[in-house]
């Protein structure tokens, strides 16, 4: 397979507005794949009509972490970091759509995949994940 190019992603502030947005959180290191521009579809069992800003939560479990990281390194060819943030926001991205299949190397069939664009960074910030979209709770801040 072809390797994946990473597109530059900015690393940006945080200020007021982005503390009322959704979130989704996702485990390592497939939100990192997604906050620095490699992974553009994230699949789930349900679809979603949220459509816009979506900040991205690392989920604070490491299952699973350094079989993953393998996995898309041998596959894709992406060299990974040795550590990762867990437990918060690292990052926001677009929710451009949500479909039943795309083109794209990182779909997984029978899922929904919901398409990203314009991915940031984000300075990491602890808070506690939930299911679903969420609204995290930046109390104290």
């Amino acid at each position: 397979m072809k390797p994946i190019r990473k597109r530059i992603t900015p690393l940006v502030r945080w200020n007021p507005s982005l503390e009322n947005l959704r979130a989704l959180s996702i485990r390592q290191p497939w939100a990192w794949l997604i906050v620095n521009g490699y992974k553009d579809v994230e699949n789930r069992s349900w679809p979603t009509r949220h459509r816009g800003p979506l900040l991205i939560h690392a989920g604070a479990s490491q299952v699973r972490l350094r079989e993953d990281a393998t996995w898309v390194e041998e596959r894709f060819d992406i060299r990974l970091p040795v550590e990762y943030d867990f437990g918060g926001i690292v990052g926001i991205v677009d929710l451009l759509d949500c479909r039943e299949r795309v083109d794209s190397p990182w779909y997984v069939p029978e899922s929904f995949a919901w398409r990203l664009g314009k991915p940031r960074r984000l300075p990491f910030r602890p808070v506690k994940g939930a299911l679903s979209l969420f609204g995290p709770c930046f109390r104290g801040r």
